[in-house]
């Protein structure tokens, strides 16, 4: 026991088995969740290697990968009343708050291990219940929202009696709550006043390969453009757009960004999706940078997801050379249609 915590004895020969023990022991209390990715098929083809091939070594990728490879910082400078008026009217409008509940289940013994004529009864808990767990409102929200205290304190004196006495019966959804409300409306503000500007550092190639190549062959896409071997998809979506790239005359080589490779923003750090540099004189903009999602409706995104890909749309079709862009797509076909659209 140290600093009133467990600390496991792990020999070195199976410190690699740390992270499935402490899994298994959290099956007991989460079967379903702790033990989700614990087993699977050992029969199934692994990837071990997935290097750089000569694709990378072209001189458009190269090109490409000295116009994206830089790191960013950004500012932003908004009218804090602003961000206070707009909270605090979602807050008022949105918030809800699911009461405390218990259940009390009666029945008859019928053996050792059954019961028979059961009833349940469901009452809610009338106010906070008696706990040493002691909440500071404030600082939570501060630190969830990126706030100071002082703006959340604003914030909260807006706030109607009704939705401030949610706290008192269920104070941890009633935190959550607030900090998603309050992110969502810093969200839909960020990209008009955000500016950004180039720092030292840039991302190297070892990005590529530098994670562990674990997946299974039913995730890899053996590729001709791209910049390794494989392609290893996260959705049908990104398979059937890498299959297309393969195949269209007009792309010339192509990358799946890894996660590594991100740009920040202030609701999270953003990574897109695909690096394309197409051939000369095919399309307008040689450098794509494309995020692929199987909708394109910015109703089934949320207002956090839609400043991060607004972000970094501000950044690559503004802030970045004018030979590359940046969308938002849901195939390959549909790349091709913004393109013609593009001035």
């Amino acid at each position: 026991m140290k600093n009133n915590c467990l600390e496991p004895i792990v020999f070195p020969q199976i410190e690699y088995l740390t992270e499935h023990v402490h899994k298994l022991v959290q099956s007991i209390f989460d079967e379903k969740v702790a033990l989700e990715g614990l087993v699977e098929d050992g029969h199934k083809s692994k990837i071990t290697q997935n290097n750089l091939n000569d694709n990378f070594n072209k001189k458009e990728f190269q090109e490409l990968w000295k116009h994206i490879n830089h790191k960013y910082a950004y500012t932003v400078t908004y009218d804090s009343q602003e961000l206070i008026e707009k909270a605090k009217n979602s807050i008022n409008e949105n918030l809800e708050v699911s009461q405390l509940r218990y259940n009390i289940v009666t029945g008859e013994q019928q053996t050792a291990s059954e019961f028979g004529n059961t009833t349940s009864t469901s009452k809610k808990v009338g106010g906070v219940m008696p706990s040493t767990v002691k909440y500071d409102l404030v600082g939570e929200i501060a630190k969830g929202a990126t706030l100071t205290r002082r703006t959340v304190v604003k914030i909260l004196q807006g706030l109607s009696p009704q939705k401030i006495a949610m706290f008192q019966y269920n104070p941890e959804e009633f935190i959550r709550g607030v900090i998603k409300l309050i992110k969502e409306q810093k969200a839909t503000m960020i990209v008009e006043h955000i500016a950004y500007n180039m720092v030292d550092g840039q991302y190297e190639s070892t990005i590529f390969t530098e994670e562990k190549q674990q997946e299974t062959l039913d995730k890899a896409y053996s590729s001709k453009k791209h910049i390794l071997d494989y392609v290893i998809s996260d959705s049908k979506v990104e398979r059937e757009f890498a299959k297309d790239m393969d195949d269209a005359t007009e792309v010339c080589v192509y990358a799946k960004l890894p996660r590594s490779f991100h740009i920040p923003t202030p609701v999270g750090n953003y990574a897109p999706d695909w690096a394309i540099a197409f051939e000369k004189g095919a399309v307008k903009h040689i450098f794509f940078v494309a995020e692929t999602k199987g909708s394109m409706s910015s109703m089934d995104l949320t207002q956090i997801e839609q400043a991060k890909i607004n972000c970094a749309r501000h950044l690559f079709n503004n802030i970045s050379t004018s030979s590359v862009r940046y969308e938002m797509v849901a195939s390959y076909e549909n790349l091709l249609d913004k393109m013609q659209k593009i001035d």
